[in-house]
């Protein structure tokens, strides 16, 4: 058994951070060879452990205090009366000094003049634990920030996203061996085998209930790269997220069938939708509901329906086999996080005629596009009988972008269709590019069409010309603009 873990299970229990039970419970699916992070990161993941600071310090506690020798009894077995409390000042033993060195300070990233701050030029000399410690620092500050993305890229100088706007962190450009660790420094074990080994690798990460990130570990020509999405730490409601025609996209909410898709390209908050769509059934429904995802970023908890959320990869395979699954595991709304390919697309669409409520997203920029992408991945010979599911299976189409504003910030542009007899003909006939008309007359139900919803946030001096130009294509609005 690992002396550091069996230190850091002493000192915890000690400080009540977790209870004997609770670490047993993650030793079991870390396994006895697991690593001291692996075995801290595990109590992270599962919520357990929510003071990430005060674990840090007691897993440097339990590194100096394991080269000793490990802790009196098993602490993983003794009852808490078995062997006396130690007081926190006690647990701050310093190396043997045989070692000649002490333990690594924990650095901070702390904002400075609002960017957050983190010392990449000492990564080579610092120790795993301090390193992972201003790792979490980072994140949480470039949340603070409000940056929507961290990048940390070797060969590059590390920077965030904020309002679609770069900023870069330091002049320092990270290596190839900083990135990796700098990188890989959160992962357990098992993930940085994984990582390594497929060069490319997405995961949730949860530093505590109110900081979790989606993250995408790749290699490119210089070497490893990570990129870090922020995750809300709240869970997103429909009224708050500046989408219009809400009525609209809640009677949409009320089919018990159908497929209802969310759609936009890359950074459109298609994630932030899709969790407030789900929230909002989860509050006023008591269903099952099923997710897929990859990976899982905004934790559903169950309220008046039952949420079981899978994660593609630890959970399931791909998203066609969740789906198929899916569908014997008794859902009524079954949510996918990404239509990618042709059999799970053809899967969705089966569901949806099969008594389920199906939501989905794509990565399309607008209503037609979206259709045109949906039917275009079958084959010739199925193209009839598809689109003739799809007319009479499909509930509505929600489009939208997240544009920069005039004051700041970024502003919502949404188009809505609602599937309604005069759509589901043009669906049937394959007469899409009739769309936009009949969702031009449709106002009445609702549907709106994004060039005319950009014209209006110009109108509204939400927006720029030059954002409003960059968003519509059509002469006559374009010349309503300029």
């Amino acid at each position: 058994m690992n002396n550091e873990i069996l230190w850091l299970v002493r000192l915890g229990r000690d400080q009540q951070l977790f209870t004997r039970d609770q670490a047993m419970a993650v030793m079991r699916v870390v396994g006895k060879s697991a690593e001291l992070m692996d075995f801290a990161q595990k109590l992270i993941d599962d919520s357990i452990v929510h003071d990430v600071e005060t674990l840090e310090k007691l897993a440097g506690n339990a590194i100096a205090r394991a080269q000793l020798g490990p802790p009196p009894g098993n602490p993983l077995l003794d009852s808490d009366e078995s062997a006396p409390p130690m007081p926190i000042a006690q647990a701050k033993t310093q190396l043997p000094a045989s070692t000649g060195t002490a333990p690594t300070p924990v650095a901070k990233a702390k904002p400075a003049g609002g960017i957050p701050q983190f010392p990449f030029e000492q990564i080579s000399a610092m120790e795993d634990p301090s390193l992972a410690a201003a790792m979490r620092g980072l994140l949480i500050a470039a949340g603070d920030f409000g940056a929507s993305d961290l990048h940390l890229s070797a060969g590059s100088c590390p920077f965030v996203r904020k309002h679609r706007t770069l900023t870069p962190l330091t002049t320092h450009v990270l290596t190839e061996k900083e990135s990796l660790r700098i990188n890989t420094v959160l992962l357990a074990t098992h993930q940085r085998d994984i990582f390594l080994d497929r060069r490319d690798y997405d995961l949730a990460l949860a530093l505590d209930a109110d900081h979790r990130y989606r993250v995408n570990l790749m290699f490119q020509k210089w070497g490893p790269s990570g990129s870090y999405r922020m995750v809300p730490a709240t869970m997103p409601k429909l009224d708050d997220l500046g989408l219009r025609n809400l009525d609209t996209i809640r009677k949409l909410l009320t089919y018990h069938n159908g497929l209802i898709l969310i759609t936009g390209p890359v950074g459109a908050g298609k994630t932030t939708t899709l969790a407030a769509l789900v929230s909002e059934l989860n509050e006023k429904r008591q269903d099952h509901i099923i997710t897929v995802e990859d990976p899982i970023e905004v934790v559903q908890l169950p309220k008046g329906c039952n949420v079981t959320q899978r994660e593609v990869g630890p959970h399931t395979k791909s998203f066609f086999t969740a789906l198929k699954g899916a569908l014997r595991e008794d859902p009524d709304v079954i949510v996918i996080g990404e239509l990618r390919d042709l059999e799970t697309i053809e899967m969705a669409i089966s569901a949806s005629e099969t008594g389920h409520l199906v939501i989905g997203t794509m990565h399309t920029s607008d209503a037609s596009t979206t259709l045109n992408r949906l039917l275009d991945v079958f084959p010739p010979s199925q193209q009839t009988q598809i689109r003739a599911s799809v007319a009479e299976s499909l509930r509505g189409i929600i489009c939208q972008r997240l544009l920069p504003g005039l004051s700041g910030g970024l502003v919502p542009a949404c188009e809505i269709m609602v599937a309604n007899t005069a759509i589901q003909a043009l669906i049937r006939e394959g007469k899409t590019q009739g769309l936009r008309n009949v969702m031009e007359t449709g106002l009445k139900e609702g549907m709106c069409v994004m060039e005319n919803v950009v014209l209006e946030l110009y109108q509204q001096k939400k927006i720029s010309k030059d954002t409003a130009i960059l968003n519509t294509s059509t002469r006559n609005v374009r010349a309503k603009i300029t």
